[in-house]
């Protein structure tokens, strides 16, 4: 059904419009709150909940996969013990965040934003809801709700939060079982006896085999088309858990973020320049909590170099534990079909099941899927560029938070909350009413985000591009961008001030 004006609903405005109640999203209205509290807001979330990714992710054993001292937000501490913690966990850190800051009192919930179009003239955002009302029949009626902002900002993550990826498969019409995608995981469902195949070999299915296989499940198989990296490592920060006992908890908060940024970074770079040592030490730390005599090439060896794509955390090597047990194993191959019975392989393999779940991955959607333009010319993501990966050339008074690919979501969107507080405070004392990213048509053009991952190359011809050269360069190094976001000024001749 098309959604109707609502014409009762008068047009409301504020200050900065956040889109998303979410970790970024939670993050970027208390940042504003505390450097910023005379800045009207409000956030507006899709969903009927907060908690973004960790409120719609259900699935056993969902946890974080990168470390909680750099995921959690650099202005309050996280508490927990886990270094990894589970995703019920980490909703309880964003609702306890805005509930102390007084976020949960501006958000707007079942409002999905459709468009957004900037007057020059009067230098704002008319913004266009979508969202349900009660209709008099005692059914639902879709409505449009508008409001006005002087500046707006995207936090709805990059993908797609109403359906994840899922090829297809041949033959899956013939199988007796049940098929899910781990986005939309009934809560209902038993596992106990079952034999489970787990399709994909990413951050999804490395965390949910082991869960599932301590579930009960009779066997569970990690079918993948090809190996990704896999890196144990300790379930507790020990570290971090004794600099609690002699430092205040902010001190030792930060300087275990800082200590993990370090090993984060040094991994990455080290990936990077030497990739061979690295990925022996890696099979090593694999074979090591292996059976032995297991077949660690066949099932992970990687044909990529390390951190080409993102890799995978297991806190305490679950996945290798289950994998010892027998209540786990790994099937390297191609589908050639289903049946009525489970999967056939390329091979000739056929892998039995009750239960398939195709932890296939995600596809991106940038912006929620909303539509911008400017003084009511469509604005085409494919021909702006990225400012310093967070603002867009041409577009004035929008920002957007995206997390790093190589290290932690959080790390970044802090980054980001950080310098939109300093960007609306320099517009504040100036005078200026518009911030606006002029590119230069001299910078050549490369992708948005230099990643091998499927859900990214699916999507790159939809996204606005990068530059060759800085501030338009996607650096993915958190150190770099505390020099050039939170330390670098905002009148760098680039961005147009007026």
């Amino acid at each position: 059904m098309n959604a109707q004006p609502d014409a009762g609903d008068s047009v409301q405005h504020v200050d900065v419009l956040i889109i998303g109640a979410g970790l970024s999203g939670i993050g970027a209205a208390s940042q504003l709150t505390r450097e910023l509290p005379g800045k009207s807001y409000l956030v507006l979330e899709s969903r009927p909940r907060m908690g973004g990714t960790w409120d719609l992710f259900r699935y056993p054993g969902v946890r974080s996969d990168s470390d909680m001292f750099t995921l959690g937000y650099r202005f309050k501490p996280w508490r927990g013990d886990k270094a990894l913690a589970d995703g019920a966990a980490i909703l309880d850190y964003v609702r306890e965040t805005a509930g102390e800051y007084g976020v949960d009192r501006h958000i707007r919930y079942d409002r999905r934003v459709v468009a957004a179009d900037w007057d020059s003239e009067a230098a704002r955002w008319s913004v266009t809801v979508e969202t349900e009302r009660e209709d008099v029949g005692g059914g639902s009626l879709k409505v449009r709700e508008h409001y006005t902002c002087s500046f707006l900002w995207a936090c709805s993550g990059y993908y797609d939060y109403d359906q994840g990826y899922s090829p297809s498969f041949p033959g899956i019409a013939d199988f007796a079982g049940t098929v899910i995608h781990p986005q939309h995981w009934p809560q209902a469902l038993d596992v106990e006896g079952k034999r489970v195949v787990v399709i994909g070999s990413g951050a999804t299915a490395v965390t949910l085999v082991p869960a599932l296989a301590q579930a009960g499940a009779g066997h569970v198989t990690m079918l993948q088309r090809s190996p990704t990296y896999v890196l144990p490592v300790p379930g507790v920060d020990v570290i971090g858990q004794k600099l609690k006992k002699v430092l205040p908890e902010k001190a030792s908060y930060m300087v275990t973020r800082w200590k993990n940024v370090a090993q984060a970074t040094l991994l990455f770079q080290a990936s990077q320049r030497w990739p061979g040592p690295v990925r022996r030490l890696i099979r090593r730390l694999n074979a090591r909590m292996l059976p032995e005599g297991y077949p660690v090439d066949t099932h992970f060896k990687p044909t990529y170099g390390p951190w080409d794509q993102r890799m995978c955390l297991v806190p305490d090597g679950d996945l290798f534990r289950a994998i010892k047990q027998g209540g786990a194993s790994v099937a390297t191959g191609t589908i050639e079909t289903f049946d009525e019975t489970g999967i056939r392989l390329a091979s000739g393999e056929h892998l039995d099941a009750d239960l398939v779940v195709t932890a296939t991955g995600l596809n991106l959607l940038a912006f929620g899927g909303m539509t911008l333009s400017v003084d009511g010319e469509p604005i085409d993501l494919t021909q702006t560029m990225a400012y310093k990966a967070m603002m867009l050339s041409g577009i004035p008074n929008f920002a957007y938070t995206i997390g790093y690919t190589n290290a932690s979501w959080t790390l970044k969107a802090d980054l980001v909350a950080e310098y939109v507080c300093r960007l609306l405070a320099h517009l504040d004392a100036t005078g200026a009413r518009t911030a606006v990213p002029v590119r230069d048509p001299e910078i050549a053009e490369e992708p948005f985000m230099d990643f091998s991952a499927g859900y990214v190359l699916r999507a790159l011809d939809r996204l606005p591009k990068q530059g060759s050269t800085e501030p338009w360069k996607l650096r993915q190094n958190y150190v770099h961008d505390v020099r050039t976001i939170r330390r670098g000024a905002i009148d760098d001749g680039v961005l147009s001030l007026r």
